[in-house]
């Protein structure tokens, strides 16, 4: 199975219990319309998009590969549009389909280095030229606990910074230079470093970047 395939199990178990806590720095969607195509892609129970659309914004779609996540998002947003997907290709949503796509959290459920470039890939052909993509996610943590877990699993998954926590999730934190390296293909506009509240309370180091895809000339 592919690293976003294997941790469905997991998410759908988790669907009813975790909160998740990125926070939306507006201010980088502010030269958006109101009524740009976003997609919010890993949109867990769709806390993201509420305050989208309390913030104007009403052309939002959300997706997530958990079925379980979406029957909550569901249940708490009737309203919205979400759709539970398979792992990339994302073969609902056209070329160039979107304004903005949204990825809060998403990297470090996905392991492995060729499935985030396969992901990144797919954003890539679903955005706009000129399109932004807006990351959240978490960095390496220098503290020794982390850098004794780092150690221990980077052999088993072939990458530094992946981990699997107490309650069966296998996650990742990225260096930067990955991150950078990742996005090769866009144009970075501005980065922000967070802390941030994990899905399992602890407080950690966390990255955003707004990124745009170029412009066809």
């Amino acid at each position: 199975m592919s690293d976003l395939d294997s941790q469905v199990p997991y998410w759908d178990a988790a669907a009813a219990t975790k909160t998740f806590t990125h926070p939306l720095h507006l201010s980088w969607l502010d030269g958006i319309s109101r009524h740009a195509a976003i997609l919010d892609y890993g949109c867990g129970y769709g806390r993201v998009m509420e305050e989208l659309e309390q913030h104007g914004f009403d052309n939002l779609t959300g997706a997530d590969i958990s079925p379980g996540m979406i029957k909550r998002a569901r249940y708490l947003h009737p309203t919205m549009r979400f759709a539970a997907l398979d792992a990339p290709p994302l073969s609902p949503y056209p070329d160039a389909g979107f304004d903005a796509v949204l990825l809060f959290a998403v990297l470090t459920c996905v392991p492995g280095d060729e499935a985030q470039r396969r992901l990144i890939a797919e954003l890539n052909r679903i955005l706009k030229p000129g399109g932004i993509l807006y990351i959240s996610d978490l960095l390496l943590q220098d503290d020794e606990s982390n850098r004794s877990r780092y150690s221990r699993y980077a052999h088993h998954y072939g990458a530094y910074g992946v981990f699997e926590t107490g309650d069966g999730a296998v996650c990742r934190h990225h260096s930067r230079e990955w991150l950078s390296t990742l996005l090769t293909g866009f144009e970075t506009v501005d980065t922000r470093t967070i802390t941030v509240a994990t899905m399992n309370g602890h407080e950690s180091a966390g990255i955003q970047i707004l990124a745009r895809k170029p412009t066809v000339t």
